[in-house]
């Protein structure tokens, strides 16, 4: 009984993986230029966030300093 029951949970991981290899051949990988590209706008976009955010910050803590804090 016992046997029985691991021989049909490693039937079910086998039928699991020949799938999820089904569905991976199916999809559409982005080529190596696309990678590079999107890569550097992520890139672009996250050091322009964090200086757009950074230069809040600090005009905030200024400000505080000025006015809050004296």
């Amino acid at each position: 009984m016992v046997s029985h029951a691991i021989m049909n949970v490693m039937n079910n991981i086998k039928i699991f993986f020949k799938e999820v290899y089904v569905e991976l051949r199916k999809t559409n990988w982005l080529s190596r230029n696309e990678v590079l590209r999107y890569t550097l706008m992520v890139l672009a976009v996250t050091i322009v966030v964090s200086a757009f955010l950074g230069g809040l910050d600090y005009i905030f803590s200024e400000a505080l300093k000025a006015f809050i804090l004296k």
